[in-house]
Parts: C-alpha cells; structure tokens; sequence
C-alpha cells in the first residue's frame, strides 16, 4: 500500500523545523526515523499534505550525564540506548525495554523521541519514561520549554506539544544508591506491541523500606499511565507479597485497557496485575546490587 502524495521537507536546524510546522500547521508532521508514521501514511491512517524531516539536524543524537540526570537527544535510536555504557550503569530499565521494540530495522531507525511523539498507547518508551518521572524539552515559537512527562502524553497518538513544536531531549533523573528498575511486556510474539506492559523504578533503604517508587503501564488505557495510587501503597513499605497484591489490584482499578485482537479489557488487567508484581520483585532485587 502506497501513502497519499505529500511534499517533504528536509530542516537543517530545530528553528527552520519549528517554522515550517508553524507555517503548514496541522498537514505538517515531523518525520524522524519513520518506523510509526510511515506505516500509519501506508494505511492512510495519518494523511500529512507536509513532511519535515528532522533527521538531518545535528546536536540531537547523544546520551550523556549531566546535574544528575541522563540526558539523551530525541534523535538517539534505540539501538543506541540498548548498547549504551551509561544507560546499563545509570539506568538500567531502559535496557530491559529496548531490546523489545520491534526488530533490529526499527531498533536501528526509530528514535526514542519519535516513539515518544507518536504516543502509541501499547509503545514501550512511555511506562519507562513516566516510572522514571523523566522531562521533555521542546522547542518552538515561543522557544525552550520542559514538559513533565506524566503531563506529556493527552490521549492515544496525541500529545502536549504545541503544532510548532520539535521534542529535542529526554531528561532523567538518575536513581539514587539502592535502586533498582525492572521492565516487563506481554506480546503475543517477539517485537511485537504490548498485550500489556509494566515499568517500575523503586529505592530501598537499609532496613529494605521503600523509599520512593515510581509505576508506568502500556497498553493499559488511551495513554500510558502513571499509577500513584498503586505507588502509595509501596512507598514506606517494604516489598512484599501482600503489599505488591494490593497496588497491583490499584493498578487494576485504575487501567482501563482497550480491547482488541490482543485481548480483553478483563484479560490485560489481569496480565497488568501479574506484570506489577514480578516487575517489582525485580526492581527490589536489583536494589541490592546497586549501592
């Protein structure tokens, strides 16, 4: 199949990207390693009369620490993530997600800021940013601006950027001494998108207390979610069966999965509740090998 007929423009700079967003409006999309919107243009699912290609401005393919935080470029592929030094020492449940998405073509040609825009309900970068509470730099018309990332996402492939804007940068904390994270994903077949998906980045202190803890979930509703009724039943707690029994049942509450081929409603909050579970044990157990 053969999307519609477009016009395409290559930007050399976020400045000239952010103008010809501004000037085409809503018929222009921004295109970055094309693995989500090509596939929608094929179906004509997403029918742009105005291509911007972003792929060919520099300064925005890196991974580096900095102010405590890991700070990696929207243009960064997820090839990238998965190998990187830094990601497997600083945040290692990124690491667990990347090797997930799709096949080695899209790991070597999506971009972790493409997957974030597209903002597909099932995608696997969204319940890891938000476990993280990880910040998005855009920059448009009115200039530079962070967004929270449990402020990011507004409803399935929509999100808080303005029609200008460009997602330059990702921003995430780096966990403190006895953290530990965990992702984990239900498909039906290797690359595929999730049947349901959990994230969960926790702190320990000595006694084994939790700390702090943050829970995302895919697939889990018309966004990925941010569970902070299921985080406050761990938070000064320490892990066990029956307080990980409970949030998972919060986060049951709180999901509302949309059915389709994959499965029910009924069937992912059940996967959801099991994923929660050993998503945590294994985020606690990695706590105590990170001091």
């Amino acid at each position: 199949m053969y999307p519609a007929s477009f016009d395409y423009f290559q930007a050399e700079n976020v400045e000239q990207a952010s103008r010809l967003l501004r000037e085409y409006g809503e018929e222009a999309r921004v295109i970055a390693g094309g693995q989500s919107l090509i596939p929608f243009m094929k179906y004509r699912l997403a029918l742009p009369k105005y291509l911007v290609d972003i792929r060919g401005i520099p300064g925005l393919s890196f991974i580096d620490k900095k102010d405590g935080c890991v700070r990696i470029g929207a243009l960064t592929v997820h090839r990238e993530i998965e190998e990187s030094d830094l990601i497997r020492s600083q945040l290692p449940i990124m690491r667990d997600a990347a090797p997930l998405i799709g096949d080695p073509q899209v790991r070597n040609l999506g971009t972790l800021g493409g997957a974030l825009c597209h903002a597909d309900p099932a995608g696997d970068w969204g319940p890891v940013v938000l476990a993280l509470e990880g910040r998005l730099k855009c920059v448009g018309a009115n200039g530079e601006r962070e967004l929270e990332a449990k402020d990011f996402f507004v409803d399935a492939y929509s999100t808080r950027l303005q029609p200008d804007e460009v997602l330059t940068e990702v921003v995430l904390p780096v966990p403190g001494a006895k953290s530990g994270g965990a992702y984990l994903k239900l498909a039906r077949r290797t690359g595929d998108f999730a049947m349901a998906s959990v994230a969960v980045q926790l702190t320990l202190d000595e006694a084994g207390v939790c700390q702090h803890i943050g829970i995302g979930a895919g697939a889990a509703g018309r966004t990925p979610l941010r569970v902070p009724d299921a985080e406050g039943v761990v938070r000064g707690e320490k892990i066990s069966a029956t307080v990980l029994k409970e949030a998972a049942r919060r986060l049951s509450q709180a999901a509302d999965p949309i059915p389709d081929l994959r499965g029910s409603g009924e069937y992912k909050r059940e996967i959801l509740k099991a994923l929660l579970q050993r998503a945590a044990q294994i985020a606690a157990s990695r706590c105590k090998e990170r001091r």
